[in-house]
């Protein structure tokens, strides 16, 4: 079996991180993360740095101290955010070739964020796992965009590695520094990239990117194509990336490391997975289902919402009764309910470690 080494502890691969955006997990706590067997968490930089502020963060301790959480941590590097923004609306900001300029109230102030910040603002925070500054695209952007992505990806990734090595020098227990591969939909390009930064040398890989057509289509051709441009014997992180479906198919393909929303965000929707048997994981989603729990079939359900799971929900309650949590909105249904999604996402890491 393979590990991800960290500061904070050995992460057995497969692995899920559920997104803890602000330093928390909607509708749970930390000690439910652990409770269903999972061994990290992604936050976010870019959020954490506007609330509550890295400096205010770095003063309580970093992101564990701050927390509580003694798992492993891994932050994004806050450039997908600001890329997003300024993609958005111009207003924004611009990206320039040594940095992003972001205004966040559109004018009156100015952040300058350069790859050296980038890496600082992670070590403030203490993170186990960071991530290099890059210059993300859309599969469907032009060529002259991925190629710039990409110059802009490596020689960042090269900035981000050098204040990487200064601050981390006198450390004993060191973090891990990822870089980022680009390249859109080009399989050349992407193989480019992969080839420069493993020069440069990361511990690990994420795919770099927008993983979806303008359609909103599943594009598994990019990842691989971003699986296949990462140096084998190292992390291959797909970074964003989480249906049941897509882990599946994205572990035949060598990614190791997953982060995503959505257990949680479908947990307060009311849709708890639900596995089919004994069936095995794959990328066509046929070895799971939805239930969806405010449904009135399951008014006088006294079944529990998985006969197969040995989350609290499921070894303590009825489906009737989370139902009912649910229909008074009381709080304990959303947590009752976050935990089982997280359990079924450790079941599934489980499955896919021991074929």
């Amino acid at each position: 079996m393979k590990y991800l080494e960290t500061p904070s502890g050995s992460v057995p691969l497969p692995a899920f991180f559920p997104d803890a955006t602000y330093g928390a997990i909607r509708a749970g706590a930390f000690e439910d993360v652990c409770a269903a067997g999972l061994f990290g968490c992604e936050m976010n930089s870019y959020h954490l740095m506007t609330k509550p502020g890295a400096k205010l963060v770095r003063a309580l301790g970093g992101l564990h101290g701050f927390t509580g959480y003694s798992g492993a941590i891994l932050t994004d590097s806050g450039g997908f955010q600001l890329y997003s923004l300024i993609r958005e609306n111009p207003e924004y900001g611009e990206i320039r070739d040594r940095e992003i300029i972001f205004r966040p109230d559109r004018g009156r102030e100015k952040l300058t964020f350069t790859p050296e910040k980038c890496i600082q603002v992670q070590f403030q925070y203490g993170s186990d796992v960071m991530m290099a500054l890059d210059m993300c695209t859309h599969p469907d952007d032009p060529a002259d965009v991925q190629r710039r992505s990409v110059e802009l990806t490596v020689s960042w990734g090269r900035r981000c590695r050098a204040e990487f090595d200064k601050l981390a020098a006198k450390m004993e227990r060191k973090p891990l520094l990822f870089g980022i591969v680009q390249g859109g939909g080009d399989p050349d390009l992407r193989m480019e990239c992969g080839r420069r930064l493993e020069e440069i040398g990361f511990d690990g890989y994420g795919f770099g990117g927008w993983p979806m057509d303008a359609s909103g289509a599943f594009r598994p051709d990019i990842l691989k194509m971003a699986a296949d441009a990462m140096p084998d014997g190292k992390i291959k992180y797909a970074m964003g990336l989480g249906r049941p479906e897509e882990v599946a198919e994205l572990v035949g393909m060598g990614y190791g490391l997953f982060d995503c929303v959505i257990p949680t965000r479908e947990a307060r929707h009311h849709r708890l997975y639900i596995w089919n048997g004994d069936a095995a994981p794959d990328g066509t989603g046929g070895f799971y289902h939805f239930l969806y729990i405010l449904d009135e079939i399951h008014r006088r359900d006294s079944r529990p919402v998985d006969p197969l799971c040995d989350c609290p929900c499921c070894t303590n309650f009825s489906r009737a009764y989370l139902r009912h949590l649910f229909k008074v909105g009381d709080s304990l249904a959303y947590r009752l309910a976050t935990l089982h999604n997280l359990r079924f996402y450790t079941r599934l890491m489980e499955r896919l470690r021991h074929g």
